[in-house]
């Protein structure tokens, strides 16, 4: 129960005001030829902090149980990261190396898309092994599913050309000479530090955008169907419902991308399936 003088957050505030215009624009977007999946609306449920333990806790349990299954899909994600930076070793892209870095997370609901499918399928009591992920591609939702996806692709190209933009008015436009004159010139100089605080303001602006859109879409279509214009609105009520406990999510799976990409993305090979697993527990959690 909210109390009255609660001060709220940027959070809070930047939630209220995101999902007044998606509930707005929700009604507008197409539902999509599959939404007799499910007629029934879809309830949000209150959580608190305990349940995303319990999500985690279940996360890690699923990939224990999936052993190398999952450890195949999860082995997927560092390698096309490493050769992602391989291709930003031109000096031209330099600036995008660390917005890049930070902008996999924009886009992780949609890389675990095959995790959603292998819980769903190991809570129904159903075989399970790493070929299972690619039964993404059988669902009745994939189209729904795949315009989802590139929803949050163009959040995460947008992340990437305001990056550069802030890179072009601070450091720029002109390419850093080296990496290591770049890495001084962001560090020592005050239009360094400048792009440094632009960019975690507008960054964090990007990431509530994109964990209101999607901590539970890909899951619900998945599950049952029903257009991106429900799956988008769902997931906004879900965080608007519990916007700190949501925000306690965004800053969990941040920091597991975080620790996971430290050893040259290796640990990303256990934190991505775990967290997988967790949004789908986490999912079952929120939606009734």
């Amino acid at each position: 129960m909210p109390m009255q003088n609660h001060i709220r957050n940027p959070f809070e505030m930047f939630v209220e005001q995101f999902s007044l215009a998606v509930s707005d624009a929700a009604h507008s977007i197409h539902v999509g030829p599959h939404a007799a999946a499910d007629h029934a609306a879809p309830r949000i449920r209150r959580i608190q902090a305990r349940d995303l333990w319990e999500a985690l806790r279940g996360g890690v349990g699923d990939f224990g149980a999936s052993r190398d299954d999952v450890l195949f899909i999860g082995l997927v994600y560092p390698i096309a990261g490493l050769v992602l930076f391989a291709l930003l070793l031109d000096r031209d892209l330099l600036p995008l190396i660390f917005p890049l870095a930070s902008g996999f997370a924009l886009i992780g609901p949609l890389a675990a898309i095959g995790l959603y499918e292998i819980s769903r399928r190991r809570e129904q009591g159903l075989p399970v092994s790493w070929w299972n992920a690619f039964g993404v591609f059988r669902s009745p939702a994939l189209a729904s599913i795949f315009e989802m996806g590139l929803i949050l692709l163009a959040v995460f190209l947008a992340w990437l050309a305001a990056a550069y933009g802030l890179y072009a008015v601070t450091l720029g436009p002109a390419p850093p000479a080296s990496a290591s004159a770049f890495l001084r010139e962001v560090f020592t100089t005050g239009a360094g530090w400048t792009m440094i605080v632009a960019g975690v303001g507008v960054g964090f602006l990007f990431a509530v955008v994109a964990l209101a859109i999607s901590v539970v879409s890909f899951p619900l279509l998945l599950d049952r169907g029903g257009g991106v214009g429900r799956a988008i609105a769902t997931s906004v009520q879900a965080v608007r419902e519990n916007p700190r406990t949501m925000g306690l999510w965004g800053l969990i799976v941040a920091a597991g991308l975080v620790l996971g990409s430290i050893p040259a993305l290796a640990g990303l090979i256990v934190v991505v399936p775990v967290l997988g697993h967790a949004t789908w527990r986490l999912y079952r959690k929120v939606v009734v």
